[in-house]
């Protein structure tokens, strides 16, 4: 049995950081390592070099002018849903995270790993099937194969598989801001945009260069979050992945809706802004039969296999849920 040279090192600042990983080519940042690690022991990450950045100051919650937030990288995201400001103002997020994992893991995790985590297709993860993610060009065993929990939305010939996280759906429904700092300088994208669609390049995920470091999650303000909710469905109670999730916030005034924010999870290859059904709602009365109408408009492109057809009803009921729950108290 081959053994794999693996070297380790701890930074205290964020250029030292950068510039450690950027010299190896395989080099990787570490934090809570809840994911990471368990992917290096099954031989589907192979760093040659792990650069441990817990000691780095970015793990500050802090207010933002006019009621928005802005969350260190590293802050822990049992931490951050039991801030105030996030469980008054944005409750969705806390919901999301809160349902995202068991108390240790949540207790492990940072908020910026918790964006990067790799997929759990089960043909990614055990380093021999098929899977163009890891071996680029191989093919993906999940398009004939056991693809139960796989996407219906924003797929593609080369990948199927869903984005696992549960607060980046919530954070991609109230259009938060990713800040990065890597060899080019600072960047702020779009969370919308941190999230790639699989195309004919799944094995890249996110637009982060080599050496570029999530340093914080920016939430705008928004009044109409202080009225939301993440509703999450899975196969059972405790600590698995959604089959279908909703995070939705909303603002009527006189019956109708005057504002919508609308996201999937569990359904797609990434964190799913339904801005069909946003569009669609806007305007409407807040009843269920507009609400039903709206998410079959979202879900008009599914694209189902046999084994995960059930998910477009799924989905569609999520959504008549969530937005009834919400509509339907003060």
């Amino acid at each position: 049995m081959s053994v794999r040279p693996l070297s380790y090192a701890r930074v205290a600042d964020v250029d030292s950081a950068i510039e450690t990983v950027r010299q190896s080519r395989d080099g990787a940042f570490l934090a809570g390592g809840t994911t990471e690690v368990d992917l290096v022991r099954q031989n589907v990450l192979r760093p040659t070099l792990l650069v441990d950045i817990n000691d780095l100051p970015l793990n500050r919650v802090e207010d933002l002018p006019g009621g928005g937030l802005r969350i260190g990288a590293l802050a822990r995201m049992s931490d951050v849903a039991q801030v105030p400001a996030v469980r008054q103002r944005f409750p969705v997020i806390a919901q999301a995270l809160l349902l995202g994992a068991s108390a240790q893991l949540r207790n492990m995790a940072s908020m910026g790993g918790n964006m990067c985590q790799r997929v759990r297709c089960s043909y990614f993860r055990d380093a021999t099937s098929p899977c163009n993610k890891r071996d680029p060009g191989s093919g993906c065993a999940a398009l004939t194969g056991f693809n139960r929990g796989h996407a219906i939305l924003g797929t593609s010939d080369h990948c199927i598989a869903t984005h696992p996280s549960d607060v980046a759906v919530a954070l991609v429904a109230l259009g938060a801001v990713v800040h990065t700092r890597g060899p080019g300088g600072e960047r702020a994208i779009g969370v919308d945009d941190f999230f790639l669609l699989p195309g004919d390049t799944p094995e890249r995920e996110h637009p982060l260069e080599h050496g570029e470091l999530i340093t914080a999650i920016e939430i705008p303000a928004a009044p109409v979050a202080g009225h939301s909710v993440y509703l999450k469905f899975r196969d059972r109670e405790s600590y698995e992945f959604a089959l279908a999730s909703v995070a939705a916030a909303v603002r009527v005034e006189d019956g109708t809706i005057a504002e919508v924010r609308l996201a999937l999870g569990g359904v797609a290859t990434k964190p799913w802004r339904a801005r069909r059904a946003e569009a669609s709602l806007v305007g409407q009365p807040a009843t269920p039969a507009a609400f039903a109408d709206a998410a079959a408009a979202e879900l008009a492109p599914a694209a189902p296999r046999a084994l995960n057809a059930f998910k477009v009803e799924l989905a569609r009921r999520a959504i008549v849920r969530a937005l009834t729950s919400l509509t339907s108290r003060p």
